[in-house]
């Protein structure tokens, strides 16, 4: 039997190799295979996927699709090395990921410019897409890949945004929680309301922490 992935205690060597993520600079086109970007949070409407039949009778339409969305704030802050997040939305507290090894990551350490996550996890929501709006209008990333589940390493890129609009990914994407490019920053998150998840532990899988670079590369 499947057991709930502990995010606060997260099933992980305390070290490994880093796999280096590609950065990318959100624009309309960069993000248009992902979900969109957002400049109006109050009139955004995510998307809810109608529940799947189970043999060949169909869903009775306008049915399996009713459960709406649900919205809370989603809060990014690093503790020392250590990144933390908590989605009010679904009332959920995880470990999103480290700027060190995790043998080695100091909580205590003061870091004024993060500069890089190790991610540990991935996942995607097969129920309905996902909005982060940024409430302190600061840079922030979303690594993100396409949707199937035999996930691929060379797949995964990372959105960086610059602030001034929100992002939203499809159902179906790859993603995990927001990182804030500052110490500390909160969110807008609206998302459907079942909240199905499918988790990737990419530690587990590959042997590899993602390495997600939080500032675009200076020419």
């Amino acid at each position: 039997m499947l057991q709930p992935v502990d995010y606060l205690s997260p099933d992980v060597p305390g070290h490994l190799p880093w796999y280096d993520v590609p950065l990318i600079v959100a624009t309309d086109a960069s993000v248009r295979d992902y979900g969109c970007l957002v400049a109006d949070p109050e009139n955004f409407e995510i998307e809810i996927v109608q529940w799947p039949a189970q043999d060949w009778r169909p869903i009775d339409a306008g049915t399996g699709d009713e459960g709406g969305a649900v919205e809370g704030i989603f809060h990014s802050e690093w503790q020392g090395e250590v990144l933390h997040g908590h989605n009010e939305a679904v009332n959920g507290r995880y470990i999103l990921g480290w700027s060190n090894n995790p043998d080695t990551a100091d909580a205590g350490a003061e870091i004024d410019n993060p500069q890089r996550v190790l991610l540990w996890h991935l996942n995607y929501h097969p129920d309905g897409g996902q909005m982060f709006y940024p409430l302190d209008h600061q840079p922030f990333v979303v690594p993100v890949a396409r949707p199937g589940d035999d996930l691929a390493l060379e797949s995964i890129v990372a959105l960086w945004c610059d602030g001034s609009q929100g992002l939203y990914i499809h159902p179906g994407i790859w993603h995990e929680g927001v990182f804030p490019a500052t110490p500390a920053q909160s969110f807008r998150d609206r998302q459907g309301r079942v909240h199905a998840r499918v988790s990737c532990n990419i530690a587990q899988e590959f042997g590899v922490f993602l390495n997600v670079p939080l500032t675009p590369a200076t020419s």
